[in-house]
């Protein structure tokens, strides 16, 4: 009897940990990622929200600067190592899907894309939003009313954060204009810095990010003039230049989505997180930003945490003159490719 019931027990266990409602121990993680985890930005932020895994007592795995038009060799080499997999750029999206069809006991999922599968969801968080507010202390802090933007690549994600500063900006300076100029890449220091330059001798006296490296701050202090940092905290590169930054806290997302897989109680979807959960964030300010435009931000923070209004929700005119005065989906921000009133730079063609 005592053997029949430890057999029972046994299989019993057994399938319950190939059915992934149970696990014998906290399952590993792979993350895959598109730069250097020293890059001061983007993947560093992601390489932050890995250790906090770590901390928690899971096994992680990370593979960094994994080109995306290569992506699915290392993709498939994490799915035969990890038990869940993150893959952390946009252009990933397909190779994971590919991947995931062929490792239907492993959980997959993808940052800032939109497919999915039967064992592969996606993640983002609501940048839009931190973005917006730190471009109201960027107008603000504009004396010559205008902002260059450094833009990595011209994916709809980039182009929605892109006018949610210049509608911040615009919060705070009415008048504001604001230049693009586009690097068609994630991370090169020595291209971000040409732009951050080249926006700096066409007048722009506050110059924001898209891209993962801390270079246009750096350029920002060697020029006198302000800089917003992107992703993370990038004071410590130009304190001088830096009023703030808008950034990830991937921690909060991590720690939620592997719990969920751990007691099976994870599903395939799509989430979105905004400024609320506190997955998006701004870090502390200069000191010459004064109280007066900090109280105008948080107004408007306030008002977005509260529900009350968003980004994209109480009017803007396009570039072309379009008004728009009906709340907009989240689909249409996820395909948003237009520029809004106030940038002064052409909309990147294809």
């Amino acid at each position: 009897m005592r053997k029949l019931i430890s057999i029972i027990i046994s299989t019993t266990l057994t399938m319950l940990l190939v059915g992934g409602s149970a696990w014998a121990a906290k399952p590993s993680v792979g993350f895959i990622y598109v730069g250097p985890v020293g890059d001061g930005g983007w993947t560093h932020a992601h390489d932050l929200g890995r250790k906090a895994l770590e901390e928690a007592g899971h096994k992680t795995y990370f593979v960094e600067s994994v080109p995306e038009g290569s992506s699915e060799g290392p993709i498939l080499k994490m799915a035969r190592k990890a038990d869940i997999v993150f893959t952390t750029s946009f252009g990933f999206m397909d190779p994971t899907l590919k991947v995931s069809k062929k490792f239907p006991d492993k959980t997959f999922l993808h940052c800032s894309g939109f497919k999915q599968s039967k064992n592969m969801g996606n993640y983002f968080g609501r940048m839009y939003q931190a973005k917006y507010l730190a471009a109201i202390i960027a107008g603000g802090m504009s004396k010559k009313g205008r902002i260059g933007i450094v833009g990595s690549q011209p994916i709809p994600e980039i182009i929605r954060h892109i006018n949610a500063i210049t509608l911040g900006a615009q919060q705070s300076n009415p008048n504001i204009e604001v230049e693009v100029l586009w690097i068609n890449s994630w991370f090169d220091p020595a291209k971000e810095s040409d732009a951050a330059q080249a926006l700096i001798d066409n007048g722009a006296d506050v110059i924001v990010t898209m891209a993962d490296s801390p270079a246009t701050v750096q350029t920002s202090k060697k020029n006198g003039v302000y800089a917003i940092g992107n992703d993370t905290d990038m004071a410590i590169y130009g304190k001088e230049a830096h009023l703030t930054a808008a950034v990830w806290n991937w921690d909060v997302y991590y720690l939620e989505a592997v719990k969920s897989v751990e007691n099976g109680t994870w599903k395939a979807g799509s989430h979105w997180w905004g400024l609320d959960s506190g997955i998006v964030g701004l870090t502390s300010f200069h000191p010459d930003v004064p109280q007066s435009l900090i109280v105008q931000m948080n107004r408007e923070k306030g008002r977005i945490l509260s529900g009350t209004m968003d980004v994209f929700d109480h009017g803007f005119t396009k570039q072309d003159g379009t008004r728009v005065t009906k709340p907009l989906n989240d689909g249409e921000m996820l395909g948003m490719m237009y520029y809004v009133k106030g940038i002064i730079s052409k909309v990147p063609s294809g």
